[in-house]
């Protein structure tokens, strides 16, 4: 890569960097990304999926398998600190977890496809909505439309602060553990605050649950199958008054797993729990679960394609026997293909994902698009013999 084209894309990721929009408002994002592929002329061009996601589908000259690659377009809603240039221009948003470096990188294929159409098969370039709630690529997946770029393999990235800059990192098998949110709450009667016998309290429930749900998990436990982690992220006991003894009480906590069928088992056993506490109070008590991100695995022979491909362009990927702890709705298309996500790294010193001053390094956006780009040589570009990898 030159100079001056990298020059170019880092423009193109900080412009992305100055106007994120949170998940499933990212209309603006979603039609700066279509007029970008439109000038590349892709032979499929499909917009609004899922909510606002982007597809750009390029065709190959003959048969062969479709290979699509994904990014995300979704920023948070944590406020930016920085006095960069290219700063957050939306109050209260952030691209605060890379996901401006994430479509750079997948926008820059378009290019060269639109140069080089593969030899075979097709490239589907996905621009998804919705990653951070979990919603994003279920969505996609259920849109009527997408059983047309209906892909047979599925790449995609994230770059980790803690990770050298520029290293590349898989885990083959479980790469990113599922998780869900639980909202409980509990139902009790108000009273004045001299007779607070007179009313039915939730506190009592709620400070016996804060620390029994947490027990539930086994945070110290290695990152197998066994593992499970129970995050207390938010409690609301009453109003902000000193005369009314509460009534009502809620209680957010995070569930995390490496695999479904934890999770299963730990949805049962945090539910159950529940229900025994708020009947020994006479409380009334509802559970409601969001952000719902199922297991990502990681699929071997995807997992062999994106290592050889890293060979090849000189980056050796170091193989990780352990998931991330954090989610991914990824793992969704991994459901209808053979599907592998890599690890880039960001910077050893690089703030952590979702800190109010992350940004993404512009150095490494080469290694991405290099890494894709010979995944497209090698699955879609016959070799000499005519065969096709792997």
């Amino acid at each position: 890569m030159t100079p001056d084209h990298l020059a170019r894309l880092t423009k193109l990721r900080q412009h992305l960097h100055s106007f994120p929009e949170v998940s499933g408002f990212e209309k603006k994002t979603s039609h700066y990304v279509t007029d970008y592929l439109s000038k590349y002329h892709p032979d499929k061009l499909i917009t609004q999926l899922g909510g606002h996601g982007v597809t750009a589908v390029f065709e190959g000259k003959a048969q062969g398998p479709t290979v699509l690659f994904r990014a995300e377009l979704d920023g948070l809603p944590i406020p930016e600190q920085s006095d960069k240039p290219y700063r957050s221009q939306h109050d209260g948003c952030g691209h605060l977890c890379g996901h401006d470096g994430h479509m750079t990188m997948v926008l820059a294929l378009a290019e060269e496809l639109a140069e080089n159409r593969p030899e075979s098969g097709r490239v589907v370039l996905l621009f998804q909505p919705a990653e951070e709630t979990g919603q994003g690529a279920a969505a996609v997946v259920a849109d009527p439309r997408f059983h047309e770029i209906a892909p047979d393999y599925a790449f995609s990235l994230h770059n980790v602060p803690g990770l050298a800059s520029g290293k590349t990192a898989l885990s083959v098998g479980p790469a990113n553990c599922a998780s869900r949110g639980v909202k409980i709450t509990l139902n009790g009667r108000t009273s004045h605050a001299a007779a607070p016998q007179d009313g039915l309290s939730p506190a009592r429930a709620i400070s016996q649950l804060m620390s029994e749900l947490v027990a539930l998990g086994n945070e110290s436990a290695p990152l197998n199958e066994d593992y499970a982690l129970v995050t207390l992220t938010h409690v609301q006991l009453g109003e902000p008054t000193f005369g009314v003894a509460p009534g009502v009480g809620t209680l957010w906590v995070t569930l995390r797993t490496v695999s479904d069928a934890r999770m299963a088992r730990l949805v049962s056993n945090v539910e159950q729990r529940v229900t025994e506490v708020a009947q020994a109070e006479e409380l009334t008590v509802t559970l409601n679960f969001d952000d719902i991100f199922a297991a990502c695995d990681n699929n071997i022979d995807a997992s062999d394609i994106l290592k050889r491909a890293a060979f090849t362009v000189g980056y050796d990927m170091d193989l990780w026997d352990a998931p991330q702890r954090w989610s991914e709705d990824f793992g969704v298309f991994g459901q209808g293909a053979k599907s592998a996500m890599f690890w880039l790294g960001s910077g050893e010193t690089q703030p952590q994902l979702h800190n109010p001053d992350y940004d993404f390094p512009d150095e490494i956006l080469p290694v991405g698009i290099t890494i894709f780009r010979q995944i497209i040589q090698d699955l879609l570009n016959p070799g000499e013999d005519g065969t096709h990898l792997p």
